[in-house]
């Protein structure tokens, strides 16, 4: 579907240079002498370069539709993660190069959304939140529970992230997946 050069948003994936990339930060140009533009951060899909072009209202641009499915993960076999689709049963394999930085919160029987093109896998959402045992932390030291201060955890996936004094070893916490931090305490 052809759009306007000015109406891409943050998160639209357009087809550009003969490449497929997501918009990820846009700002609204308008020089003293000249037509406005919009300013577009792009991050390439395929092998996550990253481009800033200038698009004008007068130009079109071809803003492609991903297809999302909810898939499970069930298993790593090496670099490759396997998914199956909770429809149809069908498995894929996505490797870890596609997947990046995210593949640390994967659990077993978690239910992500895969972004297909073509009927290939492009990338992999992650739930917002996700609970993870701490496996090493510092003893509390006495007097350091009044204040906010947060104290270093070793997670079962070897993330490393600040969590409050109370927190022990052993304890379920929640963790936010974008912003890789505690979020709170498990029940």
């Amino acid at each position: 579907m052809k759009i306007d050069g000015n109406a891409i948003r943050p998160g639209n994936v357009i087809e550009h240079k003969g490449g497929l990339w997501r918009a990820v930060k846009i700002a609204h140009t308008q020089p003293g002498k000249g037509g406005a533009y919009l300013q577009v951060e792009l991050k390439n899909l395929r092998d996550g370069t990253k481009l800033n072009e200038r698009f004008r209202s007068s130009e079109k641009v071809e803003k492609v539709s991903l297809e999302q499915k909810d898939y499970q993960f069930l298993f790593q076999d090496g670099d490759m993660f396997n998914f199956m689709d909770q429809e149809t049963y069908e498995q894929i394999a996505i490797s870890a190069e596609d997947i990046g930085d995210d593949a640390v919160f994967l659990q077993d029987g978690m239910t992500v959304v895969i972004e297909m093109y073509e009927e290939s896998p492009l990338g992999v959402s992650l739930p917002d939140k996700v609970t993870l045992e701490v496996t090493e932390t510092e003893p509390v030291v006495k007097g350091q529970t009044a204040s906010s201060s947060y104290k270093p955890a070793i997670l079962e996936n070897g993330l490393k992230v600040g969590v409050p004094p109370f927190v022990n070893a052993g304890d379920k916490i929640i963790v936010s997946t974008a912003e890789r931090e505690y979020a709170g305490r498990a029940d």
